[in-house]
C-alpha cells in the first residue's frame, strides 16, 4: 500500500467518523423541541392545580370518575385497565385545530377530598373535510369514534389525544388511560364501556 493510498483511507475515516458524531450529537437536539414544548405546556398549565381557576376559565366538570375495566370490544376503541379521571371540558375551545397552548379538557383525579390536576386531553370534531388524523407533538390522535357516553353525546364523532402531564404513567404519557389514577371512594365514579370507532380517515 502506498502511503498516498493509506493517507487517503485515514482519512475517509476521519470523516466516516466526524459524520457519526455528527449524527449522534444531532439526535438529542431532535428530540428537545418535543420535550421543550411538552415543558412549557406544563408550565402554562400549572395554574389549573387549583380547580377553581380552570372552572373561572371555564373548564366545567363533568362530575364523574371515568374508569375501564380493560375490556376489549370488537369495532371499539382499545383501552387498557386505568382511569380517566374527572374531565373538566372547555367546549368554547373545541374547533377543527388543536391548539397545542390550550387543550380542551384538563383531567383530575380525587385524592382525599380533593381534585389533583392529572393530565389534559385534546378533542377535534370529525367532519367532512377531514382529511387525516390531527397530530400533536409528534402524536397522531386516537380515532375517530363516538362521544364518550353518557358524558358526552354519542354523536359528537371526534378524535382524541390524552397527556398525562402531571402523574407518570406507566402505559406511556399519551395512553388513553392511566392505570394509576384512582377513582376509588370518589362520591360519582363511573365505569364505562369503550367508545364505539366510526367511519373516517384512519
Amino acid at each position: 500500500m502506498t502511503k498516498t493510498t493509506h493517507l487517503r483511507r485515514l482519512g475517509i475515516v476521519a470523516l466516516a467518523g466526524l459524520a457519526g458524531a455528527c449524527l449522534n450529537a444531532a439526535a438529542p437536539r431532535a428530540a428537545e423541541p418535543d420535550k421543550a414544548e411538552i415543558d412549557a405546556l406544563r408550565k402554562s398549565l400549572s395554574r389549573y392545580e387549583d380547580y377553581k381557576v380552570a372552572i373561572r376559565e371555564l373548564y366545567l366538570s363533568t362530575v364523574g370518575c371515568v374508569f375501564y375495566s380493560g375490556e376489549k370490544v370488537e369495532g371499539a376503541m382499545d383501552y387498557p385497565k386505568g382511569a380517566m379521571g374527572i374531565h373538566f371540558v372547555n367546549v368554547t375551545t373545541v374547533g377543527p385545530t388543536a391548539d397545542p397552548t390550550r387543550p380542551n379538557v384538563l383531567i383530575y383525579e380525587p385524592v382525599g377530598g380533593e381534585l389533583r390536576l392529572v393530565g389534559a386531553e385534546w378533542l377535534v370534531p370529525l367532519t367532512p373535510d377531514t382529511k387525516e388524523p390531527p397530530k400533536l407533538f409528534g402524536q397522531t390522535f386516537m380515532g375517530p369514534m363516538e362521544g364518550h357516553y353518557p358524558l358526552i353525546p354519542k354523536e359528537f364523532h371526534h378524535y382524541d389525544l390524552h397527556a398525562w402531564l402531571f402523574k407518570d404513567n406507566p402505559l406511556g404519557m399519551f395512553s388513553p388511560t392511566n392505570p394509576d389514577v384512582k377513582c376509588d371512594n370518589y362520591a360519582f365514579p363511573m365505569p364505562e364501556q369503550p367508545t364505539k370507532m366510526v367511519p373516517g380517515p384512519m
